[in-house]
């Protein structure tokens, strides 16, 4: 009677993590397609926030805006993990997609320069720096929010969903975009068929705001939030210098690799390898799909194994195959050899991407894990991953593309030094001490 009292309440406890890993990761997705929604529609709504004339300088002016947002991101990690340690999870993580859908909405209703004038630009970079902060805190939190939420023999597992829906974020605009394609004439796309698309992203968010409201808050927060430690505080984060250190040398070879195998590739491809655009919208879509049903595959395998050997495989299959890779890729000009070297390289990126979450998380304990986890991470991304594409196009125009490759490659490298000196965290994980 007892055994089988048991068994009922462990299935109603992985119900529970179920539905919370579950409300956590839409959010994360809604969050993420807000972000990249920019990226995709800013061809079509770039005229309507700048001054006409050269559609170049336009662009560009967009582009400045997204950088602008990029930058953002360590201030989100610092001031949403601070709230997150100090006020819970739940509560930043309803405040993260709160601020998300404040700034598409402004986007979305944001009336065009030749009706207001400047105040068009100001309120679109208004909405970026918003959208900034709320991703920036938004890895941070649901980064620590899964890892203590999940079965802790399944960490691995539920923590890998964070790059499931950050990428599916991805491909979900990209989606949007071809059905509205489809429907809408390239004129209408410009002059209004754009703001569908962060109608959508404010309506999804308010929608998750609403959903996140009803999570379970974690244990291990609801354990400390009464202790007399200082929480989320830099000094407190400055007693762990050797952990903050460890997810800086972690995540430089991780965000190098991601940026170049994602959002640059789909460049590269045109540019480099002469393959049409509309194909490699294609190339890049197929791959990134096979892309996310990868994470959980090997997030579940480092709960058997351990993260350290995939974290190693990334290092070493990085560090070897990154230059063959992207050489092979820059004389090819055919789809299927494209798709298949581009999801090489993201196989590869896959030891990293699916369990690097919960590696930072299992270095802090519970007063400071939301800001241990997000601000060296969101410093990193911003001066190593962000700067990814910059660095590629300026040894391009150089001409000199290929030392690119070997500096893709160097950065795993030292990345897999770190590797390889860490210790196994699954095996000594703070997390089960709080």
């Amino acid at each position: 009677m007892v055994s089988g009292m048991t068994v009922v309440q462990e299935k109603s406890s992985e119900r529970r993590v179920v539905a919370n890993v579950l409300r956590g990761s839409v959010g994360n997705l809604i969050e993420w397609y807000d972000w990249y929604a920019y990226t995709a529609f800013s061809i079509y709504f770039a005229a309507a926030f700048f001054p006409k004339g050269d559609q170049t300088a336009q662009l560009l002016n967009t582009a400045a805006v997204f950088a602008v947002g990029f930058l953002m991101r360590p201030l989100g990690g610092w001031l949403l993990g601070r709230y997150a340690d100090r006020h819970g999870r739940r509560a930043a993580l309803t405040l993260s997609v709160t601020l998300m859908a404040a700034g598409s909405l402004i986007i979305a209703l944001t009336p065009s320069y030749a009706s207001i004038g400047v105040a068009a630009p100001v309120l679109l970079v208004l909405a970026r720096l918003l959208q900034g902060l709320s991703v920036g805190g938004e890895y941070a939190t649901s980064a620590t929010y899964l890892s203590e939420v999940a079965s802790p023999a399944r960490r691995g597992f539920y923590s890998s969903f964070q790059y499931v829906t950050l990428t599916a974020g991805q491909l979900v605009a990209l989606g949007v975009q071809i059905v509205l394609q489809q429907f809408l004439s390239k004129t209408e796309m410009m002059e209004w068929g754009w703001r569908v698309a962060f109608v959508i992203g404010a309506t999804g968010a308010i929608v998750v705001m609403w959903l996140r409201r009803g999570m379970d808050e974690s244990s291990n927060f609801e354990k400390q939030k009464d202790s007399g430690e200082q929480k989320g505080t830099i000094r407190a984060l400055l007693k762990h210098p050797k952990e903050c250190l460890t997810v800086v040398g972690l995540t430089l070879g991780g965000t190098v690799a991601f940026y170049t195998f994602t959002t640059y590739l789909q460049k590269f491809m045109v540019n480099t390898s002469h393959i049409d655009a509309a194909t490699v919208s294609w190339i890049n879509f197929a791959a990134l799909l096979v892309f996310v049903v990868l994470q959980p595959l090997a997030g579940a395998l480092s709960d058997r194994i351990g993260r350290r050997p995939l974290l190693l495989g990334f290092g070493v299959l990085g560090t070897l195959a990154t230059v063959p890779l992207l050489s092979a890729l820059a004389t090819t000009s055919e789809a299927v050899p494209a798709f298949l070297l581009m999801l090489g390289g993201l196989v590869i990126v896959t030891g990293y991407t699916s369990i690097n979450a919960i590696v930072k998380a299992e270095l802090f304990p519970t007063n400071i894990r939301a800001l241990g986890v997000g601000l060296p991470y969101a410093l990193t991304v911003a001066i190593f991953g962000g700067t990814a594409e910059y660095v590629a196009l300026w040894f391009k125009q150089a001409g000199m593309e290929s030392v690119f490759f070997y500096y893709v490659a160097g950065c795993v490298l030292i990345s897999l030094l770190v590797y390889g000196f860490m210790r196994e965290t699954s095996k000594d994980s703070v997390l089960d001490r709080d």
